[in-house]
C-alpha cells in the first residue's frame, strides 16, 4: 500500500488542469471552469485526507460544486476508485 500511496502522490505533485480535463472527457464529462477549478483544487490540497480514509470520503458534500449531469457522473467514478485503494 505504501509503494501505491507514493505512486499517487507523485502523480498529484504533476498533475494539471488539464490532465484532470482530459481524465473528464475520456469519462463523457465535460466539465465547466469552476467545476475543473474545484477539482484542482480539492486534489492539490486534500488528495492525502482521501487516501488515508477513502471510506470517509463522501462526495455529497460537495454537490454544489457541480452540475447535476457532472455530480452523478463523478460519483460513480469516485465510489469505483474508492473500492481500489
Amino acid at each position: 500500500m505504501i509503494k501505491l500511496i507514493n505512486i499517487i502522490e507523485s502523480y498529484i505533485n504533476n498533475i494539471s488542469k488539464n490532465d484532470i480535463n482530459t481524465f473528464a472527457i475520456k469519462n463523457n464529462i465535460k466539465l465547466n471552469n469552476n467545476e475543473l477549478d474545484f477539482i484542482y483544487n480539492f486534489i492539490k490540497t486534500r488528495y492525502k485526507e482521501v487516501l488515508n480514509n477513502p471510506n470517509s470520503f463522501n462526495l455529497v458534500k460537495y454537490k454544489n460544486n457541480f452540475s447535476n449531469e457532472n455530480f452523478i457522473k463523478i460519483n460513480a467514478i469516485v465510489n469505483k476508485y474508492k473500492m481500489l485503494l
